[in-house]
């Protein structure tokens, strides 16, 4: 309505041109060659006038019913039979409440609208105005015709102080000139904020809008663009604020912070653990191995070369013949001997060996997660969909530093951002299960690696290591809060996949 009023004011005052940047839309009207110019691409296109109103006329006190007069004292179109869509509906009551606002004849209060309103007949003088129906252009449809969107005919109507409304016809318009330059743009917001809250309750969809009210006129211009297609296709819409994010909980003194009973302490620290030395990678190998004397007549998923063959590996040259094959015990797959050995030279030689193929771990796996600080308690607030417990809340630390012989890049500096890193679990029989296999995952450094981040594409920064935590409090709108019915389980699977079950906790009081 902002456009419609700034053209139509700049129109009748006689301007050769209005400038249409300062309500959030990059282009200009020139009324004497009756074109429109974008700013920005400094295309041009025509426009022309319209005898008719592009909005819908209201009962009570109303402007012209012609938005482009020819001259001063031409009639006002007849009026035609109204339409009870709620896009027509919320803009008749706007403009209503626009025109009585200079007045003072009008407040806004929730009404509902019956479905047969889009067949009541236009307004006649002395006609009481709390029966009569708004008169629209009607070229969309009657929401009665639309069984899907019945329930959303409720919208905010006008009520009257005066017992009758002002006939329609000359001079209604200049009485509500007044009332338009009453209103300025932040009247108008609140104005539209009351009709989508009734909208909203009523059922019409909503579209959320980033920056609706902000400085930034792009949002608000897309949103506005939305609007009209989705009105011009005859379906109810009502732009909204997107829901805001909520990292953490409200604040938690330190007398309402318990600790995790079954879990002693509430911090541990984590250094890096030096390889086992004295034993050779093909010592290792041979307690998780069998030699094949005859290997099958298949490829060797790591050279890609027939396992019958020597093997293809040409890096560093290890003291193990090429064409040596060997079977892992527990899952059975084969390899050549050579590019196991290659396999963990290049690994983090820790004692533990893991299948190429399924994944399957033999020994103890550990990681390369720098050093750090884990926290973990219990705060007095529920998750959402967990209003039956507490919370227990992990904090994560790790200061940036230098990498070490086990990091991608030996002797260079690494960044540690968005530390220290909040996470949530819920304090339940499960989420404490998860909370003891995450201090496993966590003296074995299993949690976080050094690498490149997937979000902001640094690399030799801290990043996680495929086991996810949520880091939103009380909402999930990135993906990472609650509700998340699957996320324990979920975690649990990611644990295991590390070598982590229930098994690990006793081998680690072991």
């Amino acid at each position: 309505m902002d456009v419609g009023i700034t053209i139509q004011r700049a129109y009748e005052k006689q301007h050769p041109w209005v400038d249409l940047s300062a309500i959030g839309f990059c282009y200009i009207i020139d009324f004497a060659t009756m074109g429109q110019i974008n700013r920005q691409t400094q295309r041009k296109r025509r426009v022309r006038r319209r005898l008719d109103m592009v909005y819908p006329l209201v009962s009570g006190t109303l402007p012209k019913s012609q938005s482009w007069p020819t001259s001063p004292g031409a009639a006002p179109a007849p009026p035609v039979s109204a339409c009870a869509c709620p896009q027509c509906l919320l803009v008749m009551s706007v403009k209503a409440t626009v025109s009585a606002a200079g007045s003072g004849t009008a407040t806004l209060q929730p009404r509902k609208v019956p479905p047969a309103a889009s067949k009541a007949p236009a307004l006649a003088p002395g006609a009481q105005a709390s029966d009569s129906v708004a008169v629209a252009r009607g070229s969309l449809k009657p929401l009665a015709a639309q069984g899907g969107w019945q329930q959303a005919a409720s919208t905010p109507a006008l009520s009257l102080s005066s017992s009758t409304a002002s006939p329609l016809g000359a001079g209604s318009g200049k009485a509500s000139r007044p009332g338009l330059g009453t209103l300025n743009r932040n009247h108008l917001q609140r104005l539209a904020i009351a009709q989508s809250r009734v909208l909203i309750a009523s059922g019409v969809p909503t579209v959320p809008v980033k920056n609706l009210t902000g400085s930034s006129p792009v949002n608000p211009a897309l949103a506005g663009i939305t609007g009209i297609l989705m009105s011009a296709a005859g379906l109810p819409v009502c732009l909204t604020r997107p829901p805001k994010l909520v990292l953490h909980p409200p604040p938690v003194s330190k007398s309402e912070i318990e600790s995790i009973p079954g879990i002693s302490h509430t911090c541990r620290k984590t250094t890096k653990k030096q390889a086992k030395k004295g034993k050779t990678p093909e010592e290792v190998l041979k307690k998780y191995l069998q030699k094949v004397r005859h290997p099958p007549d298949e490829d060797c998923s790591i050279c890609m070369e027939r396992l019958s063959a020597p093997s293809g590996y040409k890096g560093p040259q290890p003291a193990v013949k090429p064409d040596l094959v060997g079977k892992l015990v527990k899952c059975g797959h084969v390899f050549h001997l050579h590019c196991l050995v290659a396999m963990y030279n290049n690994g983090n030689k820790d004692g533990s060996l893991q299948c190429p193929t399924c994944k399957t771990i033999y020994g103890v796996k550990t990681g390369t997660q720098p050093p750090g600080k884990m926290e973990y308690h219990i705060i007095p607030h529920a998750l959402p969909g967990h209003s039956d417990c507490k919370t227990i809340r992990i904090i994560y630390s790790i200061p940036p530093g230098v990498q070490g012989p086990e990091h991608p890049n030996p002797g260079k500096s690494f960044t540690a951002r968005g530390f220290p890193r909040h996470c949530y679990l819920p304090d339940s029989e499960k989420g404490r299960k998860v909370l003891k296999l995450l201090l496993v995952a966590w003296d074995r450094r299993l949690i976080f690696a050094i690498g490149t981040s997937s979000t902001t594409g640094e690399s030799d920064t801290v990043i996680w290591n495929e086991i996810h935590h949520k880091t939103e409090f009380g909402s999930n709108l990135t993906g990472h809060g609650y509700p998340d019915i699957n996320y324990l389980d979920n975690v649990l699977a990611e644990l295991a996949a590390q070598g982590i079950t229930e098994e690990s906790l006793a081998q680690e009081k072991d």
